[in-house]
């Protein structure tokens, strides 16, 4: 009896690729001394394979691609079901100037990446698809995931590869995140950013090799839910991640038929929202843990296997978007992408540590790397860079920007919406829409200016020539 084996068999792929990765970061002290991802290492591994040798096998990406999709939208439930503790007012006071800090970057890629790519339309590139400037936010800010979901609703609106295109920038933000990031880190050093305590830190090897060594005391990943006689606590918690994909695939189909009444432009405007599902997935979460909390049986889910569920989702989905890049649509798009990803990665470097040293009055520094590396990689990369400075995030940092991610979420949505519209500029022969998408992005560039000037009141204006606002700093 035949049955079919491609899903799993590339499942299998990856996991092999996973593990080699692995084992290469453990080894080699170059990718210590970076903090590269298992995962990044593990898709340029098979970003060859998957060119030049898995057509050989009828091995095709379309599988990736699928497995990309899903395992965003997962990743997203996981996170948004995980049990809420009440933040303490001091939290609360900065949780909305982490969320500014994140949207500053957003609102600069949107803006430098329209901006950049109408320059590109008018020189050198007459025939360049609008909508490539929105790539570097989604690859950067947003992540594979939402690069891939949303530039493979483009291409059937004639932007050929777009899927590619947006996995290549968020391959290329990873490198910024990791090598930008240890820069970063080597600049803090050499200018006094980091106190010797931070400094000593760095120097301990544990902190890189990114597996715990035999006989270390080892933190705990989870608690049980469920007694295992009845089910599994992992399944448990598992089945709730799948059931409320369920209910959000639902949700989307019930939306996609009240559109289809408004006629073809309702139709059109349903596709492109299953292209960002994750939203509505993280949306459905949140009616269920809203359901949860109001019957006090949230208790039921635990944050740790949460936390390991969206970890897995991410791993596979990082490895698996990096694997699925088509190398000819990379070298057809290499201009655009390549002035593109260098104003990215240049623009988080030098502006972060200006404006976290300002808005923040404590751990400017931590705030500015776990920040840098969620707005050119994702949130594991910003948390590996914090990691190096604060490995037991003895620090409020990690636990304010998780608080502050679901704010950024809802100030990034309507933006998120309006992403189809250089798009929409070309099927519809209207300029005038890719201008649009302009002002939306200098709106939120506007409120993001005016928001940290309300954070940082005088700091705001102090030592404006000055990369890094010296009486910001802890003990200064």
């Amino acid at each position: 009896m035949n049955y079919d084996w491609t899903t799993f068999i590339h499942l299998g792929i990856l996991s092999a690729a996973l593990l080699l990765g692995s084992y290469i970061r453990s080894k080699v002290k170059f990718f210590q001394k970076y903090l590269i991802p298992n995962a990044l290492t593990a898709g340029f591994i098979l970003l060859i394979f998957y060119n030049f040798i898995a057509p050989r096998f009828a091995l095709e990406t379309v599988t990736l691609g699928v497995l990309v999709y899903h395992l965003l939208n997962l990743s997203f439930i996981a996170m948004t079901l995980r049990k809420s503790p009440k933040a303490s007012q001091a939290m609360r006071k900065r949780i909305f100037p982490t969320a500014i800090g994140v949207l500053s970057q957003y609102a600069i890629q949107c803006v430098v990446g329209l901006l950049v790519t109408i320059l590109l339309i008018n020189t050198v590139m007459p025939d360049l698809f609008p909508a490539i400037g929105f790539c570097l936010p989604l690859g950067f800010v947003l992540g594979p995931g939402q690069a891939f979901t949303i530039g493979s609703g483009w291409e059937a609106l004639g932007f050929e590869g777009a899927g590619s295109v947006g996995l290549t920038f968020a391959a290329i933000g990873f490198l910024w995140g990791c090598f930008g990031g240890i820069f970063l880190i080597n600049l803090g050093l050499k200018r006094k950013w980091i106190s010797e305590e931070e400094v000593q830190k760095i120097r301990n090897k544990d902190t890189s090799n990114g597996i715990f060594r035999r006989g270390v005391k080892r933190p705990t990943a989870g608690y049980m839910s469920t007694e295992p006689e009845a089910i599994d606590s992992m399944t448990f918690n598992a089945a709730f991640v799948f059931a409320v994909y369920l209910l959000s695939y639902g949700l989307l189909h019930l939306i996609t038929f009240l559109l289809s009444f408004i006629g073809p432009l309702g139709t059109e405007l349903a596709t492109n929202l299953w292209g960002i599902n994750f939203i509505f997935s993280a949306l459905t979460a949140l009616l269920v843990k809203a359901l949860l909390n109001k019957t006090k049986l949230q208790y039921v889910i635990d944050n740790g296997t949460m936390t390991r569920i969206s970890g897995i989702s991410i791993d596979i989905m990082v490895t698996a978007s990096i694997a699925a890049i088509s190398l000819v649509v990379v070298a057809h798009y290499w201009l655009p992408i390549l002035i593109l990803t260098s104003f990215g990665g240049l623009t988080a470097y030098f502006t972060l540590p200006w404006i976290c040293s300002r808005m923040f009055v404590d751990h400017q520094f931590h705030r500015s790397l776990i920040i840098f590396g969620a707005s050119t990689g994702t949130m594991p990369t910003g948390l590996a860079l914090l990691r190096v400075i604060d490995p037991e995030f003895e620090t409020p940092v990690a636990s304010d920007y998780m608080y502050s991610s679901g704010l950024t979420f809802l100030f990034a949505i309507p933006l998120i919406l309006s992403i189809n519209l250089p798009a929409y500029s070309v099927t519809g022969n209207n300029p005038s829409l890719m201008w649009l998408a302009v002002l939306i992005s200098l709106g939120y560039l506007v409120f993001v200016v005016i928001a940290f000037f309300v954070i940082s009141r005088k700091r705001g204006i102090a030592q404006p020539g000055k990369r890094w606002y010296r009486n910001g700093m802890e003990g200064e």
